[in-house]
């Protein structure tokens, strides 16, 4: 289907941009396009305006910030999953990295698009919400920063708000004691996620000390499944784990569409959980 008619907008410098997205409530930031274009010749998004930002400078590369790894809007899937930085610093991103899509979509799809368009079914949005990211907005009011948890608002909805971009992401780097896994069950390798579920264990003497579990696919903004995160402290390794992944479900709302029912997205739910945990707990 051809898309409908739109204005096209390169800017030299990010103050053009957020200047063109101020001016215009009806226009999209296209940056890898990988998310936006589908929706473009579905019609199923109407922008007046795309604002290209894909060649600005400032929006590039990871980055080593001592206490957390900030990753530019603009690094791509690729290039965030092959980082040395990010496998040392937080590798549980480039663990849901490599299950994105396929190595042509990774080539080409932006880590800040992904969390930017805000797909629920999407991998790396669960991810930086399980790892208390922090995103990096900026207009020309100035920057902004918003907690993971704050910036989704609704289904393909944000809290960025008019003439903001998102800029890059903070993800604090957690220590040695940490452990991480990634959990996914989707139709092909190339589609979306029926239920993903991302998990980052602290465990002590053979017990959790704390967990951290973020899912995709389970409501309308990807969720914290705080009910089995405050169920994992303390338990020990064992059965006493699935018992406490039963919670993973709670809370949740999933959706039905053709793939699965509500029902089977939360057994799906729970059944990740109990894996990815195990996994980074280091039990086989």
């Amino acid at each position: 289907m051809i898309p409908a008619q739109f204005d096209y907008l390169r800017p030299a410098t990010l103050e053009e941009a957020c200047q063109a997205l101020a001016s215009d409530d009806e226009a999209k930031v296209l940056a890898g396009g990988q998310s936006l274009l589908p929706l473009l010749r579905l019609r199923l998004a109407y922008p007046t305006t795309l604002v290209d930002i894909g060649r600005l400078p400032g929006l590039t590369g990871v980055h080593d910030r001592g206490d957390h790894v900030f990753i530019g809007a603009l690094a791509t899937h690729d290039e965030v999953l092959r980082s040395p930085v990010v496998r040392a610093g937080c590798p549980l991103v480039a663990l849901a990295a490599a299950t994105v899509a396929d190595p042509a979509v990774r080539h080409r799809g932006t880590f800040g698009g992904s969390l930017a368009h805000a797909d629920p079914a999407g991998d790396l949005p669960a991810v930086v919400l399980a790892l208390d990211g922090v995103l990096v907005a900026r207009s020309a009011r100035g920057e902004r920063e918003i907690p993971a948890a704050d910036f989704f608002a609704d289904y393909l909805e944000t809290t960025l708000e008019a003439g903001e971009i998102l800029a890059g992401v903070k993800i604090p780097k957690l220590g040695g004691e940490w452990g991480f896994h990634y959990e996914k069950f989707r139709r092909t390798v190339q589609a979306w996620a029926i239920v993903g579920v991302a998990v980052a264990v602290r465990r002590s003497n053979g017990s959790i000390q704390e967990a951290r579990i973020g899912l995709s696919n389970m409501g309308s903004t990807p969720l914290r499944a705080r009910a089995a995160e405050s169920a994992l402290q303390g338990v020990e390794l064992g059965e006493a784990v699935r018992q406490a992944c039963e919670e993973a479900s709670a809370d949740t709302a999933p959706p039905a569409d053709l793939h699965a029912q509500p029902d089977y997205r939360r057994h799906l739910a729970r059944v990740l959980t109990h894996r990815a945990v195990r996994t980074a707990a280091g039990t086989p």
